[in-house]
């Protein structure tokens, strides 16, 4: 195990034990009972709804993939992109720690495609990227469109919420101009990555928003009505909790984000916040990481297959 990994796993580790601890102290007097009523609670309706926004976030993600293709120029059949970017996400959502990160999975996957391994970092970063932007957006656009927001995480004035999210926006409009102006390169150690096409550009600023506003309907769609802080408050929320849960590297943010959906919604009881992220968990984490491992398992063995049929069937002289 590389250095690197052994220290991320260990922040991981620590940022669990961490969340177990303020969470354990958090709902020590919530029953059981009380979190199983709560998801009784959920209309079918919604939890139809949960099932969509899941469908929606993993076909963003997907996209994900089909736009860093795109941009570097090849052609790979929607189904190949999909299955693979699933599995990816499915796998490093639960996982947390780089060294098991869906790296491992794109490379053995896109290989098989013809890609170089260059062309494999390079889709690695501009789809870690596109995330990234994605949420530099969607944070920007909430914190000017409900800046008493950040007085659930924070105790700094609205103003200030205006002007984080001013900056954010602003950060994304750079490499909107960027794109536009042809700036230079950037250089990531070996890789050479190029300002993308604004074409590119536009569908990189659908489609990471998209997806994480499906992530944070989930959730959404799990709480109840009565008291219902609105999508906007539920979003803003999401966003801080799952860039902190992606920060501490903890396994499918394991604690991070219970700990701060309880502290951040005070006008919702407890047992319902839980019950919400517990179908948040099934939905979006712990299902797509069960069908991940069938797909790769699935994959695996079409590999093996083929090289068996190859050794068996050698070409003739």
């Amino acid at each position: 195990m590389k250095r690197a990994d052994l220290i991320w796993t260990l922040i991981g580790l620590g940022a669990v034990l961490l969340s177990g601890f303020l969470l354990y102290h958090e709902v020590r007097n919530i029953s059981f009972e009380e979190i199983a009523d709560s998801l009784r609670a959920i209309p079918q309706l919604n939890w139809l709804l949960a099932a969509g926004a899941t469908l929606g976030a993993y076909s963003a993600l997907a996209w994900y993939d089909r736009i860093a293709i795109a941009h570097l120029g090849k052609k790979i059949s929607w189904r190949f992109i999909t299955l693979c970017s699933f599995t990816t996400y499915a796998l490093a959502h639960n996982i947390g720690a780089s060294m098991f990160s869906g790296a491992l999975v794109r490379y053995r996957a896109y290989r098989t495609k013809g890609l170089t391994p260059h062309e494999i970092g390079i889709l690695i970063v501009f789809c870690s990227f596109t995330f990234v932007l994605g949420t530099l957006l969607a944070s920007g656009c909430v914190l000017i469109l409900q800046p008493e927001l950040i007085h659930r995480v924070a105790k700094v004035t609205p103003l200030f919420s205006v002007a984080i999210g001013a900056l954010l926006l602003l950060l994304v409009g750079l490499y909107v101009l960027g794109s536009w102006r042809h700036f230079k390169p950037w250089h990531l150690g070996k890789l050479h990555i190029e300002y993308p096409r604004l074409g590119i550009v536009a569908r990189q600023l659908l489609a990471s928003p998209l997806e994480l506003v499906c992530a944070a309907a989930i959730i959404y769609f799990a709480l109840p009505a009565e008291n219902n802080p609105g999508f906007l408050v539920v979003l803003g929320v999401f966003l801080a909790s799952f860039s902190l849960a992606l920060l501490s590297h903890a396994p499918g943010g394991l604690g991070v984000l219970e700990v701060t959906f309880l502290a951040a919604m005070p006008e919702l009881p407890a047992s319902d916040v839980l019950a919400a992220l517990i179908v948040f968990r099934g939905f979006y984490l712990l299902l797509p990481f069960a069908l991940s491992l069938l797909v790769v398992l699935g994959f695996e063995w079409t590999q093996w297959k083929d090289r068996r049929d190859a050794a068996n069937n050698p070409p003739l002289p």
